[in-house]
């Protein structure tokens, strides 16, 4: 895409930062230029009518406090280009909010091992001002999420998760918050995607209601209208952004919500939870093909209102430069500003081009980074060749790593019969070498933990019917250990040959483990009323695991044709390609 392609009010009219070739991908041999904000021509005759202000927003953190092993990313080089936007902006007379889209939590072991407290602590440094609540902040027990947000110095906003207090339901969050931004009053309403009724752990959200975000912002708008009567109303959300609204399977996101409204009812969306860079291809409705990070960047627009998301991780940081005039909000400029992240051309800045890392931030932070890698160095054990757990593989068909996982859950101290590992709780494959604890909860990083269910003969062939026929290519498809059975896809039965190997019997009971996740009706498992939590989690099993049976070998757990997959277009499961 070329910057012909945008409309001139959206092309960069000055530089972001003073080490401008850093983010510009400009010749090292080029002097930084000072930055300028050049008001628009309607601005500038409108004179003090004329109010500037910018947000600046990421979303999908999940974890990435620190900086990546090739340098990209991290908050303390975030914490720079923010400060330098800032003093820009201050220097121009104009107001800055920060905002986040949500998704804290989840993703790298360093955060997870310490519940994210190095990212909310980072959060409060950089300034923050709110955040959206994501589904992901759920994967944690709600004692966690309130403890996290006793860490914020900034409100989490979700209009539409609800939790029952003295048998009335309360909402669980603030719905909104007001800001004064250049005299204006700006409503920001905070909205989650209903959808973490469903891909949240059910053991954390099952005392939570998650309500229609286009029926609750109806309240919303109307109590906002009643009591506080805003100029200016933005939404901060989590629940992603889909081509001109295609959503799938997904529930509606930022579009459909925009799409319900009056025209221009919510000024700009700021999301997340698709994880995209949201730059659009003229007015298609499509985004631009591969974007990289030295393009322009036109947000969507739908019904009036500016849709806004800045990828992933803090690669970059969105920046939106209003102007109020004449009674109407105009976008001035946007961009995403990259922080030190590799293009498609390039495996990374050359080293003297990129963003300085604030020192203030990096050595607030440097105490949680090492201690979370005195943990995560600890060898444990040695895989003699890889596991593959590429999302390509185990989620298409029954494999080492899968049948490992499933196996190590069942080493209870009085050992389950069998055991069932879902592949959408597999997140990265095992390689050949020495193993380290990092690795064990880079492939486990959701902190399960592992129930153990006992079921009779007849009962249990009902519920693997359901689960063993789950559909390829979804995180539900299911991984087995230690059980020998044909799945017809057709009739969606199974005939179980051997458990524990031992043969079939329909008169006796037999114990299985499996994800509290799955348990408690995650991926749309049978819920399991009886299953009772061992107090194990899955990461600390294959843990002591790992370093009770090294070394190890995938040949070893090679037991693929246990499972056999009958009436089906592949034997490799039912249902897909």
């Amino acid at each position: 895409m070329t910057r012909s392609h945008l409309p001139s009010c959206l092309i960069t009219t000055g530089t972001v930062v003073a080490l401008a070739i850093a983010l510009t991908g400009c010749s090292k041999k080029e002097e930084p230029q000072e930055p300028v904000i050049t008001a628009s021509a309607a601005c500038i005759a409108a004179g003090d009518d004329c109010r500037k202000f910018t947000i600046l927003h990421t979303n999908d953190h999940h974890g990435r406090f620190w900086h990546s092993k090739r340098g990209e990313y991290g908050m303390a080089a975030r914490k720079t280009v923010i400060d330098q936007i800032r003093a820009e902006v201050a220097g121009q007379g104009g107001d800055v909010l920060l905002l986040s889209g949500g998704d804290i939590n989840t993703g790298v072991p360093e955060s997870d091992l310490q519940n994210a407290e190095p990212d909310f602590i980072g959060m409060n440094h950089l300034g923050y001002d709110a955040m959206a609540v994501g589904n992901h902040e759920f994967d944690n027990p709600l004692s966690v999420v309130d403890m996290q947000r006793q860490w914020a110095d900034f409100p989490w906003l979700s209009a539409n998760i609800y939790r029952e207090v003295n048998g009335k339901w309360q909402r669980y969050f603030e719905p909104y918050k007001l800001f004064e931004v250049q005299g204006l009053t700006l409503a920001v309403i905070g909205l989650t995607t209903e959808q973490t009724a469903e891909i949240g752990n059910p053991e954390f959200v099952k005392d939570l209601k998650f309500t229609s975000p286009r029926q609750e912002i109806q309240l919303i708008l109307t109590e906002l209208e009643q009591q506080h009567k805003p100029d200016l109303i933005f939404g901060l959300t989590h629940m992603g952004h889909y081509e001109n609204g295609d959503h799938g399977s997904n529930t509606p996101g930022d579009v459909a919500l925009a799409r319900s409204l009056a025209p221009r009812q919510l000024q700009a969306i700021i999301g997340g939870h698709s994880q995209l860079p949201v730059c659009m291809e003229g007015d298609t409705g499509l985004y631009v093909e591969d974007y990289s990070r030295d393009e322009p960047c036109k947000p969507d627009r739908q019904n009036g209102t500016w849709i806004m998301q800045a990828y992933e991780w803090g690669k970059y940081v969105g920046r939106a430069d209003f102007e109020y005039y004449g009674g109407e909000l105009h976008l001035a400029n946007y961009q995403l500003v990259p922080v030190n992240t590799a293009t498609k051309f390039d495996s990374m800045y050359p080293f003297q081009l990129q963003v300085p890392k604030d020192k203030e931030t990096t050595d607030l932070l440097r105490p949680y980074q090492m201690k979370g890698q005195e943990k995560l160095k600890e060898k444990i054990g040695v895989a003699e060749a890889k596991f593959d757990g590429d999302r390509k593989v185990v989620r298409y068909q029954i494999n080492p790593l899968g049948i490992m996982l499933a196996h190590a859950q069942t080493q209870l101290p009085n050992p389950a019969d069998f055991g069932i590992m879902n592949s959408g709780g597999i997140r990265t494959s095992l390689k050949e070498g020495p193993i380290r604890y990092r690795d064990v909860l880079k492939i486990q990083p959701f902190a399960n933990s592992v129930t153990v269910t006992e079921m009779g003969g007849e009962e249990l062939k009902k519920y693997l019917s359901k689960v063993a026929t789950k559909t390829r290519g979804s995180g539900a498809f299911a991984h087995f250990s230690g059980i020998n059975m044909t799945v017809n896809c057709l009739s969606r039965e199974v005939d179980i040959k051997s458990i524990n190997g031992q043969p079939f019997d329909a008169d006796r009971s037999y114990r299985f483990t499996l994800p509290s996740y799955n348990a408690a009706g995650g991926n749309k498992y049978p819920k399991l009323e009886q299953a009772r939590n061992t107090g194990f989690v899955d990461a600390d099993m294959l843990y002591q695991y790992v370093k009770q049976h090294s070394p190890l070998n995938p040949l070893d757990y090679n037991r693929i044709k246990d499972v056999r997959y009958i009436n089906s277009v592949t034997p490799y499961g039912c249902g897909g390609r």
